[in-house]
């Protein structure tokens, strides 16, 4: 079976949300830098819990760091899937993204996800950005990323978010092989 990548640069960074909580199994993964794109946190979610979401917006002089995992074309399914693409709640893209450490700089072409939805009045939880700031650390990250995740604004998570949670983990959750 052949596989792709996708570039991971929200929660999904993190191994426990992507392999866990999303029950996906990746190859590989590696740290990378997509040149060109900006992550925000800006995007709304799909259903009104008063927060907001990573997102990738177009920017020349920026660098959006995340991380590339080798997968199989039935886990990119999932992640459309579970991540809202056929209902509109984000557009799948391709973009050029390097691994960190790949002295060439050779770029891979991944899939990742974007939004043209955008509320600048929301904020993320603490709750994702923590989930954020732990895959960033757990992939190695440049300490000038996770510093500037640190000092994300955030709010702390809704009471509907909690609620919703144990329900959108059960519809996240790939059943077993």
């Amino acid at each position: 079976m052949s596989t792709t990548w996708y570039f991971a640069y929200g929660s999904n960074m993190q191994i426990d949300t992507l392999c866990g909580r999303r029950g996906l199994v990746c190859h590989r993964a590696l740290a990378a830098r997509a040149r060109g794109w900006r992550v925000v946190f800006d995007k709304p979610p799909l259903l009104p819990i008063g927060e907001s979401f990573a997102n990738l917006i177009p920017d020349p002089e920026a660098e959006a760091f995340g991380v590339l995992y080798e997968i199989d074309a039935a886990e990119l399914a999932h992640i459309d899937l579970t991540e809202g693409v056929l209902i509109g709640n984000y557009d799948r893209v391709e973009i050029a993204a390097e691994p960190l450490s790949d002295r060439q700089a050779t770029s891979l072409t991944a899939h990742t996800l974007i939004s043209e939805r955008r509320n600048p009045a929301l904020r993320p939880s603490e709750r994702y950005m923590a989930l954020l700031i732990a895959g960033a650390r757990e992939h190695g990250l440049p300490e000038h990323y996770i510093a500037a995740l640190e000092s994300v604004p955030a709010r702390q998570e809704s009471a509907r978010a909690s609620l919703l949670r144990p329900l959108l983990d059960g519809f996240m959750k790939r059943g077993t092989r």
